[in-house]
Protein backbone atom coordinates (compact mmCIF):
# COMPACT_ATOMS: atom_id res chain seq x y z
CA UNK A 1 0.00 0.00 0.00
CA UNK A 2 1.44 3.29 -0.60
CA UNK A 3 2.08 4.72 2.55
CA UNK A 4 0.33 8.68 1.26
CA UNK A 5 -3.10 6.38 0.84
CA UNK A 6 -2.93 5.93 4.75
CA UNK A 7 -6.45 7.12 6.42
CA UNK A 8 -6.28 9.48 9.47
CA UNK A 9 -9.70 8.29 10.73
CA UNK A 10 -7.93 5.00 11.57
CA UNK A 11 -5.47 6.85 14.00
CA UNK A 12 -9.00 8.30 15.68
CA UNK A 13 -10.34 7.05 19.37
CA UNK A 14 -11.80 8.80 22.43
CA UNK A 15 -10.22 11.53 24.36
CA UNK A 16 -12.42 12.94 27.02
CA UNK A 17 -11.90 16.51 28.19
CA UNK A 18 -10.95 15.08 31.55
CA UNK A 19 -8.29 13.01 30.27
CA UNK A 20 -6.36 15.54 28.93
CA UNK A 21 -3.93 16.95 32.37
CA UNK A 22 -4.49 20.72 31.91
CA UNK A 23 -1.99 21.23 34.81
CA UNK A 24 1.32 19.64 35.47
CA UNK A 25 2.25 17.62 38.79
CA UNK A 26 3.17 19.38 41.25
CA UNK A 27 6.77 16.84 40.78
CA UNK A 28 7.29 16.63 37.18
CA UNK A 29 9.22 13.38 37.97
CA UNK A 30 5.98 11.76 39.97
CA UNK A 31 3.65 11.16 36.53
CA UNK A 32 3.04 7.70 35.41
CA UNK A 33 4.98 5.83 32.82
CA UNK A 34 3.54 3.20 30.85
CA UNK A 35 5.88 0.86 29.74
CA UNK A 36 5.27 -0.98 26.34
CA UNK A 37 8.34 -3.98 25.83
CA UNK A 38 7.76 -6.34 23.21
CA UNK A 39 4.05 -5.94 22.80
CA UNK A 40 3.99 -6.50 26.67
CA UNK A 41 2.45 -3.60 29.05
CA UNK A 42 3.04 -2.42 32.58
CA UNK A 43 3.32 0.93 34.21
CA UNK A 44 5.47 2.87 36.77
CA UNK A 45 6.53 6.53 38.01
CA UNK A 46 8.94 8.40 35.73
CA UNK A 47 11.27 8.69 38.70
CA UNK A 48 12.15 5.24 38.31
CA UNK A 49 12.79 5.04 34.28
CA UNK A 50 16.51 4.23 34.22
CA UNK A 51 15.68 0.78 35.98
CA UNK A 52 13.91 0.29 32.88
CA UNK A 53 16.94 1.19 30.19
CA UNK A 54 19.77 -0.80 29.67
CA UNK A 55 22.86 0.47 30.99
CA UNK A 56 25.27 1.82 28.30
CA UNK A 57 22.56 3.29 26.20
CA UNK A 58 22.92 6.32 24.43
CA UNK A 59 19.84 8.90 25.54
CA UNK A 60 19.17 11.88 23.13
CA UNK A 61 17.36 15.11 24.73
CA UNK A 62 15.84 18.40 22.50
CA UNK A 63 17.88 20.90 24.26
CA UNK A 64 15.69 23.75 22.81
CA UNK A 65 13.75 26.66 24.87
CA UNK A 66 10.29 27.82 24.10
CA UNK A 67 10.10 31.55 23.43
CA UNK A 68 7.57 33.69 24.88
CA UNK A 69 6.25 33.78 21.02
CA UNK A 70 2.87 35.75 21.71
CA UNK A 71 2.81 39.84 21.28
CA UNK A 72 -0.31 41.52 21.79
CA UNK A 73 -1.24 45.25 20.71
CA UNK A 74 -3.81 47.11 21.06
CA UNK A 75 -4.77 49.55 17.75
CA UNK A 76 -6.45 53.23 18.98
CA UNK A 77 -9.82 51.81 17.98
CA UNK A 78 -9.70 49.14 21.10
CA UNK A 79 -8.92 46.37 18.68
CA UNK A 80 -6.36 43.82 20.29
CA UNK A 81 -3.87 42.40 17.48
CA UNK A 82 -2.11 39.35 18.20
CA UNK A 83 0.83 38.36 16.30
CA UNK A 84 2.27 35.16 16.93
CA UNK A 85 5.68 34.50 15.83
CA UNK A 86 6.67 31.39 14.07
CA UNK A 87 10.29 31.65 12.48
CA UNK A 88 13.03 34.68 12.35
CA UNK A 89 13.15 35.82 8.98
CA UNK A 90 15.94 38.51 8.95
CA UNK A 91 18.30 38.06 10.28
CA UNK A 92 16.94 34.29 10.23
CA UNK A 93 19.87 32.46 12.24
CA UNK A 94 17.70 32.10 16.10
CA UNK A 95 20.84 33.11 18.23
CA UNK A 96 21.38 35.95 16.03
CA UNK A 97 18.37 37.24 16.07
CA UNK A 98 17.47 37.03 19.70
CA UNK A 99 21.12 39.65 20.06
CA UNK A 100 19.93 42.07 17.47
CA UNK A 101 19.02 45.50 18.48
CA UNK A 102 16.68 48.09 16.50
CA UNK A 103 15.23 46.03 14.13
CA UNK A 104 14.15 42.36 12.82
CA UNK A 105 11.97 40.75 10.72
CA UNK A 106 9.77 37.85 11.64
CA UNK A 107 7.13 35.23 9.42
CA UNK A 108 4.17 35.35 12.03
CA UNK A 109 0.35 34.47 12.16
CA UNK A 110 -1.67 37.25 12.92
CA UNK A 111 -4.97 37.19 15.13
CA UNK A 112 -7.70 39.70 14.11
CA UNK A 113 -5.70 40.51 11.18
CA UNK A 114 -8.68 42.44 9.46
CA UNK A 115 -8.63 44.86 12.05
CA UNK A 116 -4.58 45.82 11.75
CA UNK A 117 -5.93 46.96 8.10
CA UNK A 118 -1.74 48.02 7.83
CA UNK A 119 -1.38 50.94 10.25
CA UNK A 120 1.71 50.63 12.69
CA UNK A 121 1.11 48.89 16.04
CA UNK A 122 2.97 50.61 19.02
CA UNK A 123 3.11 49.21 22.32
CA UNK A 124 5.50 50.78 25.09
CA UNK A 125 7.15 48.92 27.71
CA UNK A 126 10.22 49.31 30.48
CA UNK A 127 13.16 46.80 30.16
CA UNK A 128 16.17 47.63 32.24
CA UNK A 129 14.94 51.06 33.18
CA UNK A 130 14.92 52.14 29.40
CA UNK A 131 11.15 53.08 28.50
CA UNK A 132 10.71 51.46 24.91
CA UNK A 133 8.75 51.86 22.23
CA UNK A 134 8.30 48.53 19.85
CA UNK A 135 6.73 49.40 16.55
CA UNK A 136 5.20 46.40 14.03
CA UNK A 137 4.80 46.98 10.65
CA UNK A 138 3.00 44.56 8.01
CA UNK A 139 4.99 44.12 5.46
CA UNK A 140 3.73 40.98 3.27
CA UNK A 141 1.93 38.03 3.02
CA UNK A 142 4.19 34.97 3.06
CA UNK A 143 2.76 31.48 1.52
CA UNK A 144 0.51 30.81 4.80
CA UNK A 145 2.00 33.06 6.96
CA UNK A 146 2.96 36.98 7.19
CA UNK A 147 6.27 38.85 7.43
CA UNK A 148 6.25 41.62 9.96
CA UNK A 149 8.82 43.93 10.59
CA UNK A 150 9.64 45.32 14.52
CA UNK A 151 11.62 48.08 15.19
CA UNK A 152 12.67 49.92 18.38
CA UNK A 153 15.27 52.62 19.87
CA UNK A 154 17.66 51.57 22.21
CA UNK A 155 20.90 49.35 21.42
CA UNK A 156 21.21 48.37 24.35
CA UNK A 157 17.85 46.17 23.90
CA UNK A 158 17.75 42.96 22.32
CA UNK A 159 14.76 41.20 20.81
CA UNK A 160 15.00 39.08 23.42
CA UNK A 161 14.91 41.56 26.12
CA UNK A 162 11.54 42.45 24.38
CA UNK A 163 10.13 39.04 24.19
CA UNK A 164 10.72 38.57 28.02
CA UNK A 165 9.49 42.12 28.97
CA UNK A 166 6.51 41.76 26.63
CA UNK A 167 6.26 38.42 25.38
CA UNK A 168 3.55 35.51 26.65
CA UNK A 169 4.38 31.95 26.46
CA UNK A 170 2.32 30.01 24.03
CA UNK A 171 1.13 26.84 25.49
CA UNK A 172 -0.95 24.59 23.93
CA UNK A 173 -4.53 24.97 22.31
CA UNK A 174 -6.03 22.55 23.63
CA UNK A 175 -5.54 23.30 27.41
CA UNK A 176 -8.36 25.73 26.68
CA UNK A 177 -6.60 28.15 29.48
CA UNK A 178 -4.81 31.48 29.57
CA UNK A 179 -1.20 30.95 30.38
CA UNK A 180 -0.28 31.68 34.01
CA UNK A 181 3.07 32.35 35.36
CA UNK A 182 3.77 29.45 36.17
CA UNK A 183 3.80 27.95 33.10
CA UNK A 184 6.76 30.45 32.35
CA UNK A 185 8.74 27.48 34.43
CA UNK A 186 6.40 24.04 34.14
CA UNK A 187 6.82 24.50 30.46
CA UNK A 188 10.02 23.85 30.25
CA UNK A 189 12.30 21.44 30.23
CA UNK A 190 15.24 21.59 32.92
CA UNK A 191 17.75 21.14 30.31
CA UNK A 192 16.63 23.40 28.16
CA UNK A 193 19.00 26.14 26.31
CA UNK A 194 18.53 27.18 23.04
CA UNK A 195 15.89 29.89 22.45
CA UNK A 196 13.39 29.66 19.80
CA UNK A 197 10.89 26.85 20.06
CA UNK A 198 6.86 28.29 19.79
CA UNK A 199 5.82 24.78 21.87
CA UNK A 200 8.35 22.28 24.02
CA UNK A 201 9.30 18.78 23.71
CA UNK A 202 6.93 17.86 26.27
CA UNK A 203 8.38 14.15 26.70
CA UNK A 204 11.65 15.97 27.93
CA UNK A 205 8.91 17.69 30.73
CA UNK A 206 9.22 14.46 33.14
CA UNK A 207 12.94 14.82 33.80
CA UNK A 208 14.16 16.36 37.21
CA UNK A 209 17.77 16.94 38.15
CA UNK A 210 16.99 13.84 40.38
CA UNK A 211 16.28 11.66 37.80
CA UNK A 212 18.93 12.68 35.29
CA UNK A 213 21.66 11.59 37.73
CA UNK A 214 20.06 8.46 37.87
CA UNK A 215 20.20 7.82 34.23
CA UNK A 216 24.06 8.66 34.98
CA UNK A 217 24.54 6.79 37.91
CA UNK A 218 22.95 3.87 35.60
CA UNK A 219 25.57 4.55 32.50
CA UNK A 220 22.94 6.29 30.22
CA UNK A 221 25.06 8.16 28.31
CA UNK A 222 23.20 11.95 27.47
CA UNK A 223 23.50 13.73 24.43
CA UNK A 224 21.66 17.04 23.34
CA UNK A 225 20.45 17.86 20.22
CA UNK A 226 18.43 21.35 18.96
CA UNK A 227 15.41 21.20 17.07
CA UNK A 228 13.10 24.12 16.68
CA UNK A 229 9.76 22.99 17.41
CA UNK A 230 7.03 25.11 15.15
CA UNK A 231 3.40 25.93 15.51
CA UNK A 232 2.92 23.42 12.80
CA UNK A 233 2.89 20.78 15.32
CA UNK A 234 -0.45 21.69 16.46
CA UNK A 235 -1.40 21.64 12.72
CA UNK A 236 -4.74 19.31 12.66
CA UNK A 237 -4.63 16.80 9.48
CA UNK A 238 -7.74 17.68 7.44
CA UNK A 239 -7.57 15.75 4.67
CA UNK A 240 -8.81 12.51 4.22
CA UNK A 241 -5.41 10.70 3.06
CA UNK A 242 -2.48 11.67 4.89
CA UNK A 243 -0.94 11.92 1.43
CA UNK A 244 -2.95 15.46 1.33
CA UNK A 245 -1.24 16.75 4.71
CA UNK A 246 1.84 19.40 4.57
CA UNK A 247 4.42 18.84 6.85
CA UNK A 248 5.74 22.16 8.50
CA UNK A 249 9.55 22.52 8.28
CA UNK A 250 11.46 22.37 11.68
CA UNK A 251 15.12 23.86 11.91
CA UNK A 252 17.90 21.78 13.82
CA UNK A 253 21.24 21.80 14.67
CA UNK A 254 23.86 19.09 15.62
CA UNK A 255 27.31 18.80 17.55
CA UNK A 256 30.03 16.76 15.60
CA UNK A 257 30.68 15.19 19.10
CA UNK A 258 27.18 14.30 19.32
CA UNK A 259 27.72 12.48 15.75
CA UNK A 260 30.34 10.66 16.92
CA UNK A 261 29.02 9.28 20.19
CA UNK A 262 26.28 8.36 17.51
CA UNK A 263 28.84 6.08 15.87
CA UNK A 264 30.16 4.67 19.34
CA UNK A 265 26.36 3.81 20.10
CA UNK A 266 26.22 1.54 16.93
CA UNK A 267 24.07 4.30 15.75
CA UNK A 268 21.19 3.48 18.36
CA UNK A 269 19.78 5.63 20.34
CA UNK A 270 16.75 6.10 23.13
CA UNK A 271 14.74 9.20 21.67
CA UNK A 272 13.33 11.64 24.43
CA UNK A 273 10.29 13.08 22.14
CA UNK A 274 8.79 13.11 18.73
CA UNK A 275 11.31 15.90 18.39
CA UNK A 276 14.16 14.09 19.07
CA UNK A 277 13.00 10.95 17.17
CA UNK A 278 12.58 13.16 13.93
CA UNK A 279 15.71 14.68 14.49
CA UNK A 280 17.52 11.35 14.74
CA UNK A 281 16.16 9.66 12.21
CA UNK A 282 16.75 12.70 9.58
CA UNK A 283 20.12 12.57 10.15
CA UNK A 284 20.31 9.38 7.90
CA UNK A 285 18.81 11.11 5.28
CA UNK A 286 20.98 13.94 5.41
CA UNK A 287 23.55 11.60 5.33
CA UNK A 288 22.37 9.58 2.28
CA UNK A 289 21.76 13.35 0.58
CA UNK A 290 26.08 13.78 1.36
CA UNK A 291 27.13 10.73 0.23
CA UNK A 292 25.70 11.35 -2.86
CA UNK A 293 26.79 14.72 -3.00
CA UNK A 294 29.73 16.53 -1.24
CA UNK A 295 29.45 19.88 -2.62
CA UNK A 296 25.95 20.99 -1.39
CA UNK A 297 25.73 24.24 0.25
CA UNK A 298 25.12 24.11 4.25
CA UNK A 299 21.92 26.72 3.30
CA UNK A 300 20.62 24.16 0.99
CA UNK A 301 20.25 20.78 3.59
CA UNK A 302 16.93 19.67 3.28
CA UNK A 303 14.62 16.44 3.85
CA UNK A 304 12.12 16.49 2.18
CA UNK A 305 8.51 15.45 3.97
CA UNK A 306 8.68 12.17 1.88
CA UNK A 307 12.17 11.53 1.31
CA UNK A 308 12.56 8.69 2.93
CA UNK A 309 9.99 6.36 1.25
CA UNK A 310 11.84 6.80 -2.11
CA UNK A 311 12.71 3.08 -3.29
CA UNK A 312 15.08 4.18 -5.12
CA UNK A 313 16.82 5.69 -2.51
CA UNK A 314 20.81 4.27 -2.10
CA UNK A 315 21.40 1.57 0.70
CA UNK A 316 23.81 2.59 3.45
CA UNK A 317 24.13 1.24 6.99
CA UNK A 318 23.59 4.16 9.47
CA UNK A 319 27.16 4.24 10.71
CA UNK A 320 27.94 4.98 6.97
CA UNK A 321 25.24 7.84 6.69
CA UNK A 322 26.37 8.95 10.09
CA UNK A 323 30.25 9.43 8.58
CA UNK A 324 28.98 10.93 5.44
CA UNK A 325 28.16 13.85 7.59
CA UNK A 326 31.09 13.98 9.52
CA UNK A 327 33.46 13.30 6.06
CA UNK A 328 30.96 16.91 5.21
CA UNK A 329 31.58 18.60 8.34
CA UNK A 330 35.53 17.73 7.86
CA UNK A 331 35.47 18.96 4.65
CA UNK A 332 33.71 22.45 5.38
CA UNK A 333 35.47 22.72 8.58
CA UNK A 334 32.55 23.31 11.00
CA UNK A 335 31.80 21.50 13.82
CA UNK A 336 28.20 21.64 13.88
CA UNK A 337 25.73 20.81 10.91
CA UNK A 338 22.74 23.06 10.39
CA UNK A 339 19.58 21.72 8.42
CA UNK A 340 15.52 21.78 7.76
CA UNK A 341 13.33 18.60 8.01
CA UNK A 342 10.01 18.40 6.61
CA UNK A 343 9.92 14.68 7.77
CA UNK A 344 6.43 12.77 8.08
CA UNK A 345 7.04 9.17 9.95
CA UNK A 346 3.74 7.22 8.97
CA UNK A 347 3.21 3.13 8.99
CA UNK A 348 5.43 1.87 6.49
CA UNK A 349 8.44 3.96 8.10
CA UNK A 350 11.74 1.61 8.32
CA UNK A 351 13.22 3.26 11.72
CA UNK A 352 17.32 3.08 11.10
CA UNK A 353 18.38 5.22 14.42
CA UNK A 354 15.74 5.51 17.17
CA UNK A 355 15.45 1.77 19.16
CA UNK A 356 13.23 2.95 22.62
CA UNK A 357 11.26 6.32 22.76
CA UNK A 358 10.13 8.48 25.40
CA UNK A 359 6.74 10.02 24.39
CA UNK A 360 3.34 11.61 26.22
CA UNK A 361 0.17 10.47 24.85
CA UNK A 362 -0.84 12.43 21.46
CA UNK A 363 -3.80 13.71 19.93
CA UNK A 364 -6.37 11.38 18.28
CA UNK A 365 -5.86 11.28 14.73
CA UNK A 366 -2.25 13.62 14.48
CA UNK A 367 1.18 12.90 12.87
CA UNK A 368 2.46 12.32 16.06
CA UNK A 369 0.25 9.24 16.67
CA UNK A 370 1.25 8.04 13.15
CA UNK A 371 4.93 8.36 14.43
CA UNK A 372 4.00 6.04 17.59
CA UNK A 373 2.02 3.85 15.15
CA UNK A 374 5.29 3.26 12.88
CA UNK A 375 7.23 2.73 15.86
CA UNK A 376 5.38 0.10 17.43
CA UNK A 377 4.31 -1.77 14.42
CA UNK A 378 0.64 -0.72 14.39
CA UNK A 379 -0.02 -1.66 17.99
CA UNK A 380 -1.05 1.78 19.41
CA UNK A 381 -4.58 0.82 20.34
CA UNK A 382 -3.45 -1.26 23.06
CA UNK A 383 -1.25 1.13 24.71
CA UNK A 384 -3.86 3.93 24.49
CA UNK A 385 -6.44 1.54 25.57
CA UNK A 386 -4.38 0.84 28.56
CA UNK A 387 -3.78 4.46 28.93
CA UNK A 388 -7.19 5.45 28.53
CA UNK A 389 -8.56 2.52 31.64
CA UNK A 390 -6.03 3.21 33.30
CA UNK A 391 -6.18 6.81 34.93
CA UNK A 392 -2.80 8.34 32.61
CA UNK A 393 -3.29 11.73 31.49
CA UNK A 394 -2.75 12.86 28.21
CA UNK A 395 -1.13 14.87 26.11
CA UNK A 396 1.82 18.19 26.79
CA UNK A 397 1.15 18.75 30.45
CA UNK A 398 0.38 14.88 30.80
CA UNK A 399 2.19 11.09 31.24
CA UNK A 400 4.76 9.32 30.20
CA UNK A 401 5.65 6.39 28.35
CA UNK A 402 8.55 4.29 27.15
CA UNK A 403 8.54 2.43 23.99
CA UNK A 404 10.14 -0.95 23.13
CA UNK A 405 9.18 -2.01 20.48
Amino acid sequence: MDVKQIRISDYNYPLPDEKIAKFPLAKRDESKLLIYNHGKIEEDIFHNISSHLPKGAMMVFNNTKVIQARLHFRKDTGALIEIFLLEPHTPADYEQMFQTTRECSWLCIVGNLKKWKGQELKREVNIKGICVTLRANYVEEHHTSHLIRFSWDGDKVSFADILEAMGELPIPPYLNRETQESDKTTYQTVYSKIKGSVAAPTAGLHFTDSVLSDLDNHGIDREEITLHVGAGTFKPVKSEEIGGHDMHSEFICVHRSTLEKLISHDCKTIAVGTTSVRTLESLYYLGLKLHADKEIEESKLHIGQWEPYDENLPKLKPQEAINAILDYMSAKRISTIHFSTQIIIVPGYDYKIVKMLVTNFHQPQSTLLLLVSAFVNGDWKSIYDYALSHEFRFLSYGDSSLLIP
